[in-house]
């Protein structure tokens, strides 16, 4: 029997059309669309499925619609009886991954997820940021290059994500992020890419939204995880409700430890991953950490159908 971790990813895997063949496969799945509707108060479901593009690559747009199409897939595992040993998701994919688990209910994380985007994008209003992945060196050498830009003087840049151990995110002001993708070019990075996103996450740019967002986190019931559910902030497990509030407020200026969640995962007997969720960004990452841990992912009803044939083979 497999032992089966849950993947969530976050922003970045979005696109027009997820969801729609989902749904045209699965009717069911409409009411997860009409009820976040409802909920949110906008045609979320037709943003999903039709865009446009300008409003759904919007980060207080984004993050609830990967959140709901991630739910989406959840339930039809859920429903074929696969079911996972442990969870963990990627920055924004950490409420799909506690909402599995759970601590949350749909509704109560989907607003959450609203807030956490709105409060996001404020940021940025406020203080255009700038995000770049750097591939081809360690966490350590990207880290140096951040301190260097930092040093003359140019603003906030920090490692945003430890994604792989060849690939970690940087987040920061404008000026600074331009000098620490250079500095980073300049000791031999393979490549550099500026990111197409809407606000610098993961930087204590975002320190600000702390304790507001700590406040809207009060508002809602929290339980006990159910199984292991791995935190970005610490790379290890939450195991009390008090635990997961205080690693989501964390979260939001803080760096995402996917390397680490991984090889948790992993050093735990994990010896599946799927991704629930649009894309198949987390499953290119898996692999790198742990090449001989086999990843599916769920992204499209094909690929659901696939990887349903053979968990439960």
């Amino acid at each position: 029997m497999a032992r089966i971790a849950f993947l969530f990813p976050g922003q970045g895997s979005q696109k027009i059309g997820m969801g729609k063949d989902l749904v045209e496969r699965h009717p069911h799945l409409r009411e997860f669309f009409a009820r976040a509707d409802d909920v949110l108060g906008f045609p979320l479901a037709r943003l999903c499925f039709e865009g446009p593009d300008s409003d759904l690559v919007q980060t207080q747009n984004t993050q609830p619609a990967i959140f709901v199409v991630s739910m989406a897939i959840l339930d039809v595992l859920r429903k074929a009886g696969v079911a996972p040993e442990a969870a963990a998701g990627h920055s924004l994919g950490e409420y799909g991954a506690l909402v599995c688990a759970g601590v949350l209910e749909f509704d109560d994380a989907l607003r959450l997820v609203r807030r956490r985007g709105e409060l996001m994008a404020s940021v940025n209003a406020r203080t255009p940021g700038a995000m770049a992945a750097v591939i081809g060196l360690s966490g350590d050498a990207v880290a140096e290059a951040c301190r260097k830009a930092q040093a003359e003087g140019l603003g906030i840049v920090e490692p945003a994500n430890f994604n792989t151990p060849q690939q970690t995110v940087i987040s920061g002001q404008e000026a600074a992020v331009e000098r620490a993708m250079k500095l980073a070019s300049e000791a031999k990075a393979e490549k550099v890419v500026r990111l197409q996103v809407g606000a610098p996450f993961h930087c204590s740019l975002m320190s600000a939204l702390q304790d507001e967002f700590a406040a809207t986190l009060e508002r809602y019931t929290f339980r006990d995880p159910r199984f292991p559910v791995v935190a970005n902030v610490s790379g290890d497990y939450v195991r009390t409700a008090d635990a997961v509030k205080d690693a989501l407020r964390r979260q939001v200026a803080g760096a995402v430890r996917w390397t680490d969640s991984i090889n948790r995962l992993a050093a735990d007997g994990v010896d599946t991953f799927v991704e629930v969720g649009p894309g198949r960004t987390l499953v290119g990452l898996g692999r790198q950490i742990q090449p001989d841990i086999p990843a599916h992912s769920t992204g499209d009803s094909k690929r659901l159908d696939t990887v349903l044939a053979q968990l439960k083979a």
